[in-house]
């Protein structure tokens, strides 16, 4: 006799008469749990997602490819995250956000998102959160939403657990992730590290670029190949002592470091408007053992009080980035080469230190009602030292010393309602900053500005039943200009010419959207329409001087985008799983001092086809891509591409320690071509560019699980997010 029941309004369980046992099996890390009572079989399926007011929670443990797969990987399934073909992340259609990790910023993630993730096992991960509506307490600072990667965690320390993952791909690409905890007395200890190599094979580039300059009627075109083999480095070490049962004190210490060897030669050639030469030159460019380190810790102090929910923080975070380039150009084959030089040697130095201390008060009111309150303080520093010597008769020499400081203090209140089918929340935040910009070599006049912003939000959700809800939300965000977007240091190339913008302001966005979920037994759907806008966003300012390009940046930008955010997981059968997680966006964007205008539209999509064979072997089909023109700039847009890759799976020893995995990535295709086209402005034209990562390779993964996990490091609930600025060396986009 077979019947079907309703289990905690969620998991859809079938329940057949069976021999008379009372055995149990449980498998934690799989889509399906089984258990054998006296008489019957109970069979549930574990719900991938998961929606609260805020936020909307993947879980990656109930994902089979999650045994052997990158975090990269998985987060092409997570609802309202896309990525491009070129591995470049962006949360709900936007690059405008920051990664916590286990709901504290984690810099080094943020700064340098893909080739991090693409070093961490899956396996080491729980859930993955898109926080949609960020509260008062971290929305002003700049961000569209927030991805929340939350590591494995239960009740209870037994031991030692832990996970090592490793891959290996046909164009010479190894990379390792490793996952230990463990507990000491009162103390628990995470440690996660990764590391990726990159070949030269797995790094070649090649690239084709047409550019014509509208005033001169002249076309420069441009054959490159290169490469960037090296290393990369991640560590993230967390822990947490309970000195007893209202005190909790935790701290983290996270880094992450990379080393490459940047080569390459580009031919370049300028034609007239009846095709005739007017001169060429090779280019060769080397810039050896190019390094980059950042690091951050964060300590918290979290009290409770007898009251449930009350609790009061106090946080410090200190962020560090260093990075040094010094890159040597020179010039062969010149026919009629117009400069007095053959090459150059350019040295920039950038540092980045912030400081930020942080108080959070929580108080639950009465029953269903909470309010939220704090402080916060951020001190942070821009050091940058500029220079180029140039190979002409007197080996000219030009160079630039700039720093950028800036004190943000703010105050906001945050209150939450939960009761019945009703959720709300609203919340105001108030945000002092002040600017200030200095010259040490005397080269411009210093400059200060003084800010006052004030940034509400607001959301409401309503759960229509056990599978239905509808949630409303209105949010602003702030984004700071960083370093890289203020710096005025000029540097100059043939025919090329890029400098910063010590005048730039913040930026307001905002932004309202509808979200629609439905959660059943075989289908899960979201639905979310939204509206984007804002006035005088920072945007790429690209101009010519006869056949010289020029590129800046100003708040120049207005914009205006709907967004149409769509997820669905569909079982049709037993052992059969479709997921499909798309992004439509109608752009409309203007720069207000040039009069251009553009529109775009395009839809990213991800879909994924998985089946269970026999021999306990899981095939999977998937493919993403782009269809139609996706802004770069107000002059630029990328076209239609497409990637796909198949994968064969299985699991060894007792609860399936042991995973391995084969994937063929584009089979039938050698090279995926990446291609763009500049249609307004004093520049037209267009570009390809063909990356060998991204091309056909074969790869197999391999995962060991060790150990009972049953605790985690404990964090405390509330600490510090700064996630403001773009356009510096702390956000690697």
């Amino acid at each position: 006799m077979k019947r079907q029941i309703l289990l905690s309004m969620v998991c859809l369980m079938t329940i057949a008469t069976q021999a008379q046992t009372d055995t149990t099996t449980v498998k934690n890390d799989s889509v399906i749990w089984d258990k054998d009572l006296e008489g019957m079989t109970v069979t549930a399926m574990r719900q991938l997602i998961k929606q609260d007011i805020d936020r909307i929670g993947y879980d990656v443990q109930a994902d089979e490819d999650s045994k052997t797969v990158s975090v990269l990987d998985m987060l092409r399934k997570v609802p309202m995250v896309t990525i491009d073909g070129e591995d470049n992340i962006k949360v709900k259609g936007s690059e405008n956000y920051k990664i916590y990790k286990n709901g504290h910023l984690d810099p080094s993630l943020s700064k340098n998102a893909k080739e991090i993730l693409k070093a961490m096992p899956a396996s080491s991960v729980k859930r993955i959160e898109v926080i949609t509506d960020p509260g008062a307490r971290e929305d002003a600072e700049g961000v569209n939403a927030i991805l929340n990667i939350v590591m494995m965690d239960t009740k209870k320390m037994e031991g030692v657990t832990g996970s090592v993952t490793g891959t290996y791909s046909s164009l010479n690409l190894p990379s390792l992730g490793t996952y230990l905890a463990s507990q000491f007395g009162k103390a628990i200890v995470s440690v996660d590290y990764g590391y990726n190599y990159m070949s030269k094979q797995a790094t070649k580039n090649d690239g084709y670029i047409e550019r014509t300059y509208v005033n001169t009627g002249n076309t420069q075109v441009v054959n490159t190949e290169g490469s960037n083999p090296g290393y990369v480095h991640y560590v993230d070490v967390n822990a947490s002592y309970d000195i007893d049962t209202l005190n909790l004190l935790s701290a983290s210490l996270g880094g992450y470091f990379y080393k490459v060897n940047v080569q390459g030669i580009s031919d370049v050639a300028m034609m007239n408007n009846g095709g005739n030469q007017l001169y060429r030159y090779t280019e060769n460019y080397y810039m050896p053992g190019y390094r980059h380190h950042s690091w951050d810790g964060r300590l918290d102090y979290q009290h409770k009080t007898r009251r449930k929910g009350e609790m009061f923080t106090l946080s410090y975070m200190l962020a560090l980035t260093r990075q040094h380039t010094e890159q040597e150009t020179n010039y062969t084959d010149m026919q009629n080469f117009p400069y007095s030089y053959n090459g150059f040697l350019e040295n920039a130095s950038e540092r980045f230190t912030e400081h930020t201390f942080q108080a959070d008060y929580v108080r639950p009111l009465w029953e269903g009602h909470k309010l939220e309150v704090g402080t916060k303080y951020i001190y942070r520093q821009n050091n940058s030292d500029n220079s180029q010597r140039f190979y002409d008769a007197t080996m000219t020499t030009t160079s630039t010393l700039f720093n950028h400081n800036t004190q943000i203090a703010a105050a906001y209140f945050d209150y939450m309602y939960n009761k019945d089918k009703w959720s709300a929340r609203a919340g105001l935040r108030y945000e002092y900053s002040h600017m200030k910009g200095q010259y040490p070599d005397g080269k411009a006049q210093d400059f200060s500005k003084h800010l006052n912003d004030w940034v509400p939000q607001a959301s409401v959700k309503y759960q229509i039943d056990d599978r239905q809800s509808l949630k409303l939300a209105y949010t602003t965000s702030i984004t700071r200009p960083g370093i890289t977007y203020l710096n005025p240091a000029v540097y100059s190339f043939p025919a090329a010419v890029q400098f910063g913008n010590a005048h730039l302001v913040s930026a307001h966005e905002r932004s309202v959207l509808l979200t629609y979920m439905y959660v059943g037994q075989r289908l899960t759907l979201q639905i979310v329409p939204q509206y984007r806008f804002y006035d005088n966003a920072l945007g790429a300012i690209i101009y010519a001087d006869g056949d010289t390009r020029y590129r800046t940046w100003g708040n120049v930008l207005k914009q205006h985008r709907f967004q149409m955010e769509g997820y669905v997981q569909w079982k049709p059968f037993n052992g059969t799983t479709f997921v499909a997680n798309l992004n439509f966006t109608d752009n409309h964007a203007e720069n207000i001092a040039s009069n251009l205008k553009q529109h775009c539209t395009s839809m990213f999509y991800y879909l994924n086809l998985s089946q269970k064979l026999p021999w306990k072997l899981t095939a999977t089909a998937y493919t993403y891509g782009q269809v139609g023109h996706s802004p770069m700039n107000i002059y630029a847009y990328s076209q239609s591409w497409i990637r796909y890759a198949f994968t064969l799976q299985r699991s060894f020893l007792s609860d399936d320690r042991l995973t391995v995995r084969l994937m063929a990535n584009a089979p039938f295709n050698k090279n995926m071509h990446y291609k763009t086209r500049t249609t307004q402005g004093d520049i037209i034209g267009w570009g390809d560019e063909i990356l060998s990562q991204n091309g056909q390779y074969f790869r197999i993964g391999v995962t060991y699980r060790f150990g009972k996990l049953k605790a985690s490091v404990k964090k405390t609930e509330t600490t510090i997010e700064n996630s403001d600025e773009v356009g510096g060396i702390t956000k690697g986009k």
